[in-house]
């Protein structure tokens, strides 16, 4: 059975340079993703050479501005073409790493980085040379950013770093990471600061890649921080502002989850739809019967439901209108059903949806962890019902 899909219906949201990047990344994500990917699957990490190749095909970091590298194209639907895509390939896990760079770390420079450090950090992102990470978790910790114990103390013109972190998306191969410490540990939220820490420092060092159940390509350590000497001019906006920086990113992060987990599941439902299909029991195909007709149709009717939210939570992002709890009920409810789909989805592949013949098993494995990152669907709850008076 192919594991190739037919490209999605163009929809209403995207213009025609979308659908030619679409295109144009489908045909990079089956000539350098797809045929590595089970490599990388095996390693726990990526190749650097797919920074460089993103970045040399115009996947990574497309809004860094021209002049220091970039195309300038400061259009968050070029974001949600490659995640949408690279999840439909099955690859997500494997683009993770570039993605994280694009979606979540390279918004905190654009926005509060001063002119010198943009012009010290964006080229080496532009091109692929240099891969970032963002160290929120730390093991103690979870959700409760206010709880980091994480340390940066003012020394003259310096920081002393002392901390560790965990469950850090590319920590194995960061060159620079944007870590996340209490710079004044008695002022709670407000005592929070964002500091670039270079990977080479003295002091710094890095677990082993956490043995995960999923998402296996996706390159997850923990990082230690030693007494590492960081230069004051590496602060990322004002020192302090750290925690309110980061809940201005969590709408479009969230939302980004949100893109990826529908798109997860419509690929599960689309390869599950082929299977039904094919698959033969007592004479005819298995799609044929009435429970897997009802389980298909609630499925399609549920994806539909969802697909016209999340674009609608789109064009309100991309008009500055999307709130925050708009973007927790995005990020909740699309990963839910992603874990409802690809069970079902499973289940109607029998026994071979228990093997790694059909990509379900991946999808189903890889599926749980959206419950979890980028803020647990109890956090996404509890924020709602707090903009509810609740």
């Amino acid at each position: 059975m192919s594991t190739a899909l037919k490209p999605s219906p163009r929809r209403p949201i995207f213009d025609d340079e979308h659908e030619d990047y679409r295109e144009s990344f489908r045909s990079f994500l089956a000539a350098e993703v797809t045929p590595n990917f089970a490599e990388w699957d095996k390693a726990g990490m990526v190749s650097r050479d797919l920074f460089k190749k993103a970045a040399g095909h115009g996947f990574m970091g497309m809004a860094i501005p021209e002049e220091y590298g970039g195309a300038g194209a400061d259009d968050w639907r070029f974001n949600v073409v490659l995640t949408e895509e690279s999840v439909r390939a099955g690859v997500g896990a494997a683009f993770g790493g570039p993605m994280l760079t694009t979606d979540i770390c390279l918004p905190y420079l654009l926005s509060t980085g001063t002119d010198e450090q943009k012009s010290r950090w964006l080229p080496g992102i532009a091109n692929g040379d240099t891969v970032l990470a963002v160290a929120m978790t730390e093991p103690g910790t979870g959700s409760d950013l206010a709880a980091v114990q994480t340390r940066a103390i003012r020394d003259g013109d310096e920081y002393i770093v002392n901390g560790q972190k965990t469950f850090i998306t590319n920590g194995g191969t960061a060159d620079r990471v944007i870590v996340v410490a209490k710079t004044d540990p008695e002022a709670g939220h407000a005592g929070i600061s964002l500091i670039m820490v270079d990977a080479d420092s003295e002091g710094f060092s890095r677990g082993g890649q956490i043995d995960k159940l999923g998402q296996h390509a996706s390159d997850t350590t923990e990082l230690f921080f030693d007494d590492i000497r960081v230069p004051v001019d590496n602060l990322i906006g004002t020192e302090g502002s750290g925690f309110y920086q980061l809940m201005d990113k969590l709408v479009p992060e969230r939302l980004i989850i949100a893109v990826g987990a529908l798109a997860a599941a419509e690929g599960a439902f689309e390869h599950t739809l082929e299977y039904v299909k094919e698959r033969t029991a007592f004479g005819k195909p298995i799609g044929s019967f009435q429970n897997s007709r009802f389980v298909m149709a609630e499925i399609k009717t549920e994806l539909t439901i969802g697909r016209a939210f999340i674009d609608q939570s789109i064009a309100k992002h991309m008009a500055g209108e999307l709130t925050i709890a708009e973007a927790a009920m995005a990020k909740w409810w699309t990963t839910e059903l992603l874990g409802r789909v690809t069970d079902s989805c499973l289940q109607l592949h029998g026994g071979y949806g228990y093997t790694h013949e059909y990509p379900i098993s991946s999808a189903w494995v890889d599926a749980r962890i959206t419950r979890i990152y980028g803020g647990t669907t109890e956090i996404m709850k509890e924020l709602i019902g707090r903009t509810m008076g609740l």
